[in-house]
Parts: C-alpha cells; sequence; structure tokens
C-alpha cells in the first residue's frame, strides 16, 4: 500500500536527518543534462539502470517513478531551472519507514565550459530503521549514481549527433 509522505521544502536538503550527496563529472553541456534530467523523463530507464519506469504526470508537474524490486514513487516536481537544478519531492511511495524525502540534481558549468558537474542530493527522514538502512546504502546510491551519470554521458554525445542530422 502506498504510504504519502510529509511535504518539505527545497530548503529540506539543508535540514534533513539524513543527506547524501554525491557529484560526477559529464563532459555534455550543461543544458543536454538538463534536457535529459528535466525534459526527457520517460529516458531515465535508458541511462538510469535502477529506473525501469519514468513518466511525467499532472501536465509535468509530477512524476510517476518505478525501481527495480518493485519501488514506486509519485513525485511533485519542486525545481525546474534551465541548466542549473532539478528538484522533486516524493508526496507517495511503497518504502516502509520513509516520513519525508527530496532529491535535488544541481548543474554547473565545468571547468574551461567544457562539460558538466553534476551533483545529486538525496535528503530523506524516516524512522530509526530507515535512517539506519539509507546511511549504510550510501556506497551502493553513489556507485548507482556514477554510473547512471556516465551511462547518460555516453548518451548525450550520440543524441547530440543526432540533433545535428548526423
Amino acid at each position: 500500500m502506498a504510504r504519502r509522505l510529509r511535504p518539505v521544502g527545497l530548503d529540506f536538503t539543508e535540514y534533513a536527518p539524513v543527506r547524501l550527496t554525491f557529484a560526477a563529472r559529464t563532459a555534455a553541456a550543461p543544458e543536454a543534462v538538463y534536457r535529459a534530467l528535466a525534459e526527457e523523463v520517460e529516458g531515465w530507464p535508458r541511462w538510469f539502470r535502477a529506473v525501469t519506469l519514468a513518466r511525467p504526470t499532472h501536465g509535468g508537474a509530477g512524476r510517476e517513478i518505478r525501481l527495480l524490486g518493485g519501488v514506486r514513487f509519485q513525485e511533485t516536481i519542486m525545481a525546474a531551472d534551465p541548466e542549473q537544478r532539478y528538484a522533486y519531492r516524493v508526496d507517495e511511495t511503497n518504502v516502509p519507514g520513509v516520513r519525508a524525502l527530496l532529491e535535488e540534481w544541481r548543474l554547473t558549468p565545468a571547468d574551461a565550459g567544457c562539460g558538466t558537474h553534476v551533483r545529486w542530493t538525496f535528503a530523506a527522514d524516516g524512522s530509526a530503521a530507515f535512517r539506519i538502512a539509507l546511511s549504510a546504502s550510501r556506497p551502493g546510491l553513489g556507485h548507482s549514481f556514477r554510473a547512471a551519470v556516465q551511462a547518460l554521458d555516453a548518451r548525450l554525445p550520440a543524441q547530440r549527433r543526432a540533433d545535428r542530422g548526423q
């Protein structure tokens, strides 16, 4: 059964009991990374291995996400700042013990304007068991994030070539 989570604002990334932050770099420009994150939501399963379904809801103001293992999320988009930030709050999930969850992707141009620094913050609150389990999963989440960014980066150059008609 779906659990309704506590609504939180963007500042939750600053005070959540559990905050996991990961960083990676792509060769792709911020606009290409942002487009893949925020505008091509249905493409997430092609580059983020843990995601089995991603689709916009509520005219693009929300998302439905399904992960490997049957985890489901109904989300509200909290920030969609082109080339800079994409953040969403989980409103409903089937994950036990979670009370609040917000994810934020920050994009900044890499040195010399070549590529993008990608920072993903996973901010959560929940029962003591949930917080302990989430903290223990830091290495796995970090690996999943880095693999996803690497897979996304590998896709974006091919996408750019296709956009130029090559």
